[in-house]
């Protein structure tokens, strides 16, 4: 376990890292974690870590949008745990205090399954601020949802990803009372 980065919670059934050490990795951000372990990685970590090395990081780093363990992501809370929203947070605003900030969008048009999903990343874009540099890898949906890391071909490039853009599509300017950023109706 010496080479991995690994932070779960809640017996297991939430996971915030899951990654292995180096000075320059590729930061990867999904929608929400599966079974995957340290020396056990299921075939979307394996992508992840495949691109990683032939795009030149030395090492890779798994974060997600909301971090409840679930193999199908329709299986995902129906309302949000602020909890383990607020944990995943604090995990990723330490992890990225101490690791690279590249960051590859790559949750997919699942992002649409929970309308909780938008509120996450735009509290983890703004926990983390101008100090990250976004990308995606391969072409985007039809309405610009980053791909996902199973579906991609080979040999594909990093392309700046403008998240401010993609949230401020999707995410009204209106805010709860909590500060939270809500999306669209209609949407």
């Amino acid at each position: 376990m010496d080479n991995w980065i690994y932070s779960t919670g809640y017996n297991n059934t939430a996971r915030y890292l899951l990654g292995e050490k180096g000075d320059n990795p590729l930061v990867c951000l999904g929608i929400n974690p599966s079974t995957a372990e340290p020396n056990n990685l299921d075939n979307t970590l394996k992508r992840v870590k495949c691109q990683a090395v032939a795009l030149g990081y030395d090492s890779w780093l798994m974060i997600n949008l909301y971090p409840q363990r679930a193999t199908n992501p329709q299986d995902l809370h129906k309302t949000i745990d602020e909890n383990l929203h607020i944990a995943n947070l604090n995990s990723i605003k330490a992890a990225l205090n101490n690791y690279s900030q590249d960051i590859w969008a790559a949750w997919g048009t699942l992002i649409e399954i929970r309308t909780y999903l938008w509120d996450c990343l735009a509290d983890i874009y703004s926990s983390i601020g101008d100090q990250a540099s976004w990308y995606t890898i391969g072409k985007k949906s039809q309405k610009g949802h980053p791909h996902h890391p199973l579906y991609l071909k080979n040999g594909l490039t990093l392309e700046r990803f403008d998240i401010e853009l993609y949230l401020n599509k999707y995410v009204s300017k209106m805010f709860y009372p909590q500060g939270t950023l809500i999306p669209p109706s209609g949407e």
